[in-house]
């Protein structure tokens, strides 16, 4: 149907295998770890700022009457949300230098683009990647760690609140689950003197009832899964940056420069 001698399909033949060989060069696994990384990072900084503003509420409400007890808090989740904001910027910076890094080393390494030939710049800055790769993923370990204490002090109020419901229904007397707590200040979000610091019985129920204790520990959990996602990203950074760079460095050694 198509007649061969026409210039225009040779061309579109040409077009073909230049596309095909464009869709080599892309770097598959730096780009899957890219996007999750802004997936991790869109879910951590923005749930995680909202659940520090819900906490501040839900502290500040039900477990301190003096808002002198709160002050070290309220400073360190202000703190903290500007941490966030930097956090954002850094991540989406340092995603782009290692997706654009890893399209470089993918065409050094398949050698797509003809004479295209890796530097001794280019090895070092492959490194230097890796490096700091490696201790970001090291840091942010940390972070997912973190990042799991709130969830888990409202896994335990949630608990808590559970365990007197069962006695509220099973026993009349009122005193039978009145012992039964959530202290704050053992978790370090108030100091030791604050009054009253804690919740006990039906009251601890209430508030796990309400819309902010809910909200407060939904946005916690996604703040959690948002970290847990960035570190798989940064693994899946780690695992074609150190082998880009270890197929360049023996190519190097080769003599391909």
């Amino acid at each position: 149907m198509f007649p061969v001698r026409q210039h225009w399909l040779c061309k579109a033949l040409g077009c073909y295998d230049c596309c095909i060989r464009c869709i080599g060069a892309v770097p598959y696994p730096s780009l899957v770890a890219t996007l999750l990384c802004y997936a991790g990072m869109a879910l951590f900084c923005g749930c995680g700022h909202e659940a520090l503003a819900q906490t501040e509420e839900l502290i500040e409400t039900y477990f301190a009457r003096d808002p002198k007890d709160f002050e070290v808090m309220a400073s360190f989740i202000k703190y903290f949300q500007f941490v966030i904001y930097g956090l954002a910027s850094f991540f989406f910076l340092y995603g782009i230098l290692l997706l654009a890094e890893g399209f470089y080393t993918t065409s050094a390494v398949k050698q797509t683009f003809g004479e295209f030939r890796s530097t001794q710049c280019g090895r070092c800055l492959s490194l230097t990647f890796v490096i700091v790769t490696y201790i970001l993923a090291f840091i942010w370990l940390a972070v997912f760690a973190f990042s799991a204490i709130p969830v888990f002090f409202l896994f335990n109020m949630e608990h808590t609140c559970h365990n007197i419901n069962i006695l509220a229904e099973t026993t009349p007397s009122i005193n039978q689950h009145s012992w039964i707590c959530m202290d704050a200040r053992q978790y370090g979000l108030l100091p030791w003197d604050a009054m009253p610091g804690k919740s006990c019985g039906m009251t601890l129920a209430a508030i796990c009832k309400t819309s902010e204790f809910h909200t407060t520990y939904d946005l916690y959990i996604a703040t959690f899964a948002g970290a847990g996602v960035t570190l798989l990203a940064l693994i899946l950074y780690l695992v074609p940056t150190t082998y880009n760079y270890a197929v360049l460095r023996f190519l190097g050694r080769k003599g391909i420069r």
